[in-house]
């Protein structure tokens, strides 16, 4: 392999190499600009010299294939790479600001900026996991903040994609990642999970709300195998004052097992976004770690925590949905209530990790001032609330699957099309009404839902409209 001559000044398929920026143990950052590319740039460049650890090598292989399938406002842009075989190199764009490790002295920060820290990250989880990539590092210096406030998710070396080569796995027996944030079943050589990185994310969130690490500082293969059967001290411990929602949250995703953590990001930020809503469990009441009886059974439980066959990060995510269900608990006739309740079942009973949220839109009035009471006095925000989880009862869902949301909107199609694009929502069932004079004029909300929304719609007609129009209903992809 040719030796790297990489200075200031030099010039690499068009690229002028600028400042180093950064130095790290894997690769170093630099400056670059291009004639035909107007944004501010960065070219990382592996450390290949002699003495230099493999897995540097391997990791940005794994980098370059991966970069350039990503997207979005949650990554950053590449624009190009160079092979080995020459120099080796990948062209990013440069994201104004720091990462979230200069935070580190501002620890612990305020819950509800920790909360809007983490949903933010979890959002940008949710977006990479369905691009078919587990990021594998979620730490604070790979994580960064664009100045419109998304979320941004750097470093792919240790990543793992579902439709290439995983050339960690195939060329090193230990696991790569920082130690304090690295998931229980990597140490058995599981990648392919995207709860990994939900794990991590809770370790951030511990770190975060308690200044403390939940595992510690250690960095030896022994003692990270602890977290195979010993769980962290719960955050009360440490905070008097901690919120229950907040615990909660925290040791769902600190769960040794992935089945009893968040099946998805999405479903992660949801609870992030409404933590009035959370359902408490045990989990959010405990002052002590388990016995250690209990964790001596996990230790010496051999069918416990072993590798699984291969799994499918897509399939995953397909089979943990957010459905939304949007209601009219005023106008609506009994009949289309239950042609909803019906058609939501139907669906639920072939996932059984979605969860739902119910969904009713107070309108306003444009020029109005409106009222908060109706004509018997009471409390109309309230009375939609209590009507919408009425209505879900005959679903049998547990509560942790299930919220109730009153939106209030002098549009109401506007209004559900930005609930279901600002949670993340795989699935919107709304009901179809009798035709009239203003919505053959105006158009009907069910309409502009279908019309506009990124997720699947479903528009169900009650059987009475059915038998008038074949068809019980139309889904729009």
């Amino acid at each position: 392999m040719p030796k790297p001559l990489v200075k200031s000044g030099a010039v690499i398929d068009g690229y002028t190499i600028g400042e180093c920026v950064h130095a790290g143990g894997m690769a170093t950052l630099w400056t670059v600009t291009h004639p035909g590319i107007d944004v501010p740039l960065l070219m990382k460049i592996p450390r290949v010299s002699e003495g230099e650890d493999p897995a540097a090598i391997v990791s940005f292989e794994m980098e370059m294939m991966i970069l350039p399938r990503l997207a979005g406002p949650h990554v950053p842009a590449c624009f190009g790479t160079g092979d080995f075989a020459h120099q080796a190199y990948a062209v990013i764009e440069r994201i104004p600001g720091i990462t979230l490790y200069k935070r580190l002295p501002d620890l612990p920060l305020p819950y509800e900026e920790a909360r809007l820290l983490v949903s933010k990250i979890a959002a940008a989880l949710a977006d990479l996991h369905r691009q078919n990539v587990i990021h594998h590092d979620i730490k604070p210096s790979s994580i960064m903040f664009r100045e419109s406030g998304e979320a941004v998710l750097i470093d792919y070396g240790l990543s793992h994609h579902n439709h290439l080569p995983d050339l960690l796995q195939e060329e090193f027996r230990l696991p790569y990642g920082t130690a304090p944030y690295m998931a229980p079943e990597r140490l058995l050589g599981v990648r392919d999970d995207p709860r990994s990185d939900l794990f991590s994310l809770g370790v951030l969130l511990y770190f975060f709300t308690t200044g403390e690490r939940p595992f510690g500082e250690g960095e030896t293969l022994r003692a990270m195998r602890r977290r195979l059967w010993r769980d962290p001290h719960p955050p009360r411990k440490l905070r008097a004052d901690y919120p229950p929602w907040l615990q909660e949250v925290v040791l769902r995703c600190l769960e040794i097992d992935p089945a009893w953590r968040y099946p998805t990001a999405s479903q992660l930020a949801f609870d992030l976004a409404y933590p009035d809503q959370i359902r408490l469990t045990t989990r959010s009441e405990r002052l002590k770690r388990d016995p250690l009886s209990v964790a001596w059974r996990r230790r010496f439980n051999q069918g416990v925590m072993q590798p699984r066959a291969r799994s499918d990060v897509a399939e995953q995510i397909a089979s943990s949905p957010i459905l939304a269900v949007a209601l009219d608990t005023v106008e609506a006739t009994p009949e289309l209530n239950e042609a909803l309740r019906v058609t939501t079942e139907r669906i639920l009973a072939t996932l059984p990790s979605a969860r739902l949220a119910c969904v009713n839109v107070l309108k306003l009035n444009r020029i109005a001032i409106d009222k908060t009471l109706d004509e018997q006095g009471s409390n109309k925000h309230i009375d939609r609330l209590v009507a919408l989880r009425h209505w879900a009862t005959p679903l049998k869902l547990d509560e942790s699957r299930l919220t109730a949301h009153v939106l209030e909107a002098v549009d109401p199609a506007a209004a559900l099309l930005e609930f279901a694009e600002m949670n993340s929502v795989d699935h919107l069932i709304i009901g179809a009404r009798q035709n009239s004079f203003r919505r053959t004029w105006l158009g009907s909300v069910s309409a502009k839902v279908a019309a506009e929304a990124t997720c699947t719609v479903t528009v169900v007609r009650p059987p009475r409209m059915a038998a008038a129009k074949p068809g019980a209903g139309v889904v729009w992809g």
